[in-house]
């Protein structure tokens, strides 16, 4: 690990011991980056927690949307800002530990991008449009197996977690599916929903609503145990079918070189926002399971992903289309 990182790590690590404060530069706005379009499920957790970290840090804290490139635009964009602590990434899975094993960027996410708090984590979910006559995941799986490059799955962009999760278990049942990507999680649902294309892992805060007013069926969840939100929807295992490993991670993220005391101050705020009641109450809402990582853990936790993915890439033979 570089010398500034574990200068920077060490700096954070202890930011519980410190209450946090205004900054100086109180007249300028944080820009929290998203990755995707509003609605999605990046950006329902920026907004979950720009509110409140605002208020904690007497600073305005707004939601800046950039979809694109499999959520990278966004964490480019924080990469190369000023290390002033005034741009925040909210990273995704998709940008910070698969999207660099298959797209040229411009950053490295390891090295330009400091790992400051885990937001939550969420099961994706197996969903289907109504018109498809199948009643369980067994039935789809046959008739995907049945019908080859019959159907299609969306997702949120080539790498995304939704492409590489229905990528895994299309190799797990020998079937064979055509992809289509989406610069949004919420454009491919506008499709899904109306039939222009089959089924989806979609993450849980982007498709709760929808499955609980009737638009979606949900047939599994990627998670080891049934989700409080879907307690009559199985498991991928409980199902029948394949398991993957699929959960979706979020977490903010600040430009690297950002000095050791703000980054303190930020994690020290975010540490109060993931213990906030109503906080937690929102992320239970779409499903999350809330993040309990100090800075060096969510570090250690975010380049073990990163290596992880990499390998499940290079296994499925993943490539740009």
């Amino acid at each position: 690990m570089k010398t500034w990182m574990a200068g920077t790590l060490a700096g954070i690590a202890v930011f519980g011991m410190a209450a946090p404060c205004a900054r100086a530069d109180d007249a300028r706005p944080i820009r929290m980056m998203v990755g995707a379009a509003p609605g999605g499920g990046t950006d329902i957790m920026a907004r979950i927690v720009s509110d409140k970290l605002s208020a904690i840090l007497k600073q305005p804290v707004v939601v800046d949307n950039r979809p694109g490139a499999s959520n990278t635009i966004a964490a480019d964009i924080t990469a190369k800002a000023q290390p002033d602590g005034n741009t925040l990434l909210m990273g995704v899975s998709t940008s910070q530990a698969i999207a660099p094993h298959l797209l040229k960027l411009q950053f490295n996410p390891l090295k330009d991008l400091v790992p400051v708090a885990l937001v939550a984590q969420v099961p994706n979910v197996l969903v289907v449009n109504n018109q498809l006559p199948v009643q369980d995941a067994k039935t789809l799986v046959a008739q995907i197996q049945a019908n080859p490059d019959k159907y299609r799955y969306s997702s949120s962009g080539v790498g995304s977690t939704q492409h590489l999760a229905a990528a895994a278990f299309v190799h797990q049942i020998h079937g064979k599916m055509l992809h289509v990507p989406y610069k949004s999680s919420a454009s491919g649902l506008v499709d899904l929903m109306g039939g222009q294309v089959d089924m989806s892992f979609e993450t849980m805060p982007s498709v709760i609503n929808h499955i609980k007013a009737g638009k979606l069926r949900a047939h599994a969840v990627t998670s080891d145990k049934r989700s409080a939100l879907l307690p009559n929807v199985p498991t991928l295992k409980e199902a029948g079918v394949p398991d993957i490993q699929a959960n979706t991670w979020y977490g903010v993220y600040a430009t690297a070189g950002t000095p050791p005391a703000t980054l303190q101050k930020i994690s020290a705020a975010m540490a109060q926002v993931m213990k906030d009641p109503d906080t937690v109450r929102r992320l239970a809402d779409v499903g999350a399971v809330p993040g309990a990582m100090d800075p060096a853990q969510f570090d250690a936790f975010s380049r073990s992903e990163y290596a992880r993915y990499g390998k499940l890439i290079a296994e499925l033979g993943v490539k740009l289309d």
